[in-house]
């Protein structure tokens, strides 16, 4: 079955995706988190002399069996028993990973490492736990057979980041909660921004041809094309609550122009549009 054909709003089903990587879905659906939190699963294919901790992968079709016996996890998700014990069951996880600090991502790491014992890295120290670093822009981490690149990609939140897999076939980019499978992320104004949100697009566009891993919804084939569309969007967005500020003139501020730019978003998503509203009035200078 081609990562196309498959059902990716099921919960609790390991999809492989490409050859070194997989997804399962967290039962956590919601108008923020779509159809709930995809827990990613990272895994060289094989075993043994197979399955060397370098980075360099076969194809999905190549050497052995995947997962290998040993798996990084992406993102735990929820605090959700039936979740993290099925994650814990694919492999014996070496390592967790955390794409950014909201709760949908990070609530359940303290009971994954409890499970596994694995150590979690994530950008903001207090997410990390036993030997586990702080991620740094840029740094190349290698566990179970993957070599995974730590990307900087701050907007949504301050501490976002990406997971290159650039060995991966096809290449792959785990995107967090920066490029949705569907629709556009919120910026989590002040501590997220909308220059910085629109520096990480341009920088995951550079990689022609990956494939895009993302935090909520399904995977998304061609990355660069996502990445220049939720720019364009963007800015279009812009120029229209510029528009709406001179309208208003000393009425505007960000529930005028939420009601204004947004008016028929629905009440589960309100404060997310105006968290985006007042980033781009910021970004704006206004």
């Amino acid at each position: 079955m081609s990562a196309a054909q498959h059902d990716y709003t099921a919960p609790g089903i390991l999809h492989r995706v490409s050859a070194c990587a997989g997804v399962i879905l967290a039962p956590n659906p919601g108008p923020m988190t779509l159809d709930g939190t995809n827990t990613w699963i990272l895994s060289a294919p094989g075993s043994g002399p197979e399955h060397p901790n370098y980075g360099q992968h076969p194809s999905a079709q190549g050497r052995g069996e995947w997962p290998g016996p040993d798996i990084v996890v992406v993102d735990p998700g929820p605090l959700d028993e039936g979740h993290l014990q099925a994650v814990a069951a694919i492999g014996t996880v070496v390592l967790i990973l955390v794409t950014h600090r909201h709760g949908d991502h990070t609530d359940g790491i303290d009971r994954l490492h409890e499970i596994t014992g694995a150590p979690v890295r994530a950008a903001l120290p207090e997410f990390c736990r036993d030997s586990g670093e702080p991620l740094r822009d840029g740094d190349c981490v290698l566990a179970a057979g993957v070599s995974i690149r730590v990307l900087a990609t701050p907007g949504h939140t301050s501490d976002s980041v990406s997971f290159l897999l650039d060995h991966d076939e096809p290449e792959t980019i785990l995107t967090g909660d920066t490029v949705l499978g569907r629709g556009t992320t919120m910026i989590d104004h002040p501590d997220g921004t909308l220059g910085d949100y629109l520096h990480s697009l341009e920088r995951l566009a550079k990689r022609s041809g990956a494939m895009g891993l993302p935090a909520h919804g399904a995977p998304l084939p061609d990355l660069q094309d996502v990445c220049e569309d939720l720019a364009e969007h963007r800015l279009e967005r812009l120029d229209q609550v510029r528009g709406v500020v001179a309208e208003l003139g000393d009425s505007a501020n960000v529930q005028t122009v939420t009601d204004a730019v947004y008016a028929d978003v629905p009440a589960g998503v309100r404060r997310a549009a105006e968290h985006s509203i007042a980033a781009q009035l910021a970004h704006l200078g206004l």
